[in-house]
């Protein structure tokens, strides 16, 4: 076991994997935060997104888990999250991208402090480096993987795709098997791969940890 400090002065006993990680994070320039369980997690996002803010909101099972959703709207910001839109709102995914907070998850967290995703459409991991003023990805600790990029995307094409893959009963070869056969299917998910280094210059980019297991 490790200890790391917050930039806010707060100490955690975490694991020597997930100290390295968060370390990482903080050099790189992420405003790095760790939570040791969601319920902690949830009340500071709470917190930390104003009543006046516009919201957006990716596709994800961690801030699904976070459970955020309905406390915004209840306390009257305004919150556009495709998984729950009516449908005489449209697709609000575009309108996602100018919101004022954006929340989303990465599929895999490297202990070098790089956030790996692979999307099927886009505006998950574009909303990640442009558009919203400022965006906050949470991490559970189920998502840290050593071993660098490829352990990273590992990770991803025999955990995370899969998993999302049967969720959306989609029909292709990883939602049968537990594993990413490249295929060409129509309905392929992994279209694009982002590694993302540092953050954006002149944009507020949080990574928030959880020291619980939180979506795929």
């Amino acid at each position: 076991m490790a200890t790391w400090t917050s930039q806010a002065g707060e100490t955690f006993a975490v694991s020597d994997e997930m100290a390295l990680c968060l370390t990482n994070l903080q050099k790189r320039g992420f405003v790095t935060r760790y939570y040791p369980t969601v319920s902690a997690a949830r009340a500071a996002m709470l917190a930390e997104i104003r009543p006046e803010e516009v919201v957006g909101i990716g596709g994800s099972k961690t801030i699904d888990e976070l459970d955020v959703f309905d406390a915004l709207v209840e306390r009257g910001n305004s919150v556009l999250w495709h998984w729950r839109a009516d449908e005489a709102e449209g697709d609000v995914r575009p309108q996602a991208l100018l919101s004022d907070c954006y929340l989303c998850s990465a599929n895999a967290l490297m202990d070098s402090g790089e956030l790996v995703s692979i999307d099927g459409r886009g505006n998950r991991v574009a909303a990640m480096f442009y558009g919203p003023t400022r965006c906050i990805i949470v991490c559970g600790q189920n998502k840290l993987v050593t071993g660098g990029y490829d352990a990273a995307i590992e990770r991803i094409k025999t955990v995370a795709c899969p998993q999302n893959a049967r969720r959306l009963n989609m029909k292709t070869p990883c939602a049968k098997t537990d594993r990413c056969y490249e295929c060409a299917a129509d309905l392929r998910m992994c279209r694009v791969t982002v590694r993302y280094s540092y953050p954006m210059g002149g944009r507020e980019t949080h990574v928030w940890v959880v020291g619980e297991d939180m979506g795929y």
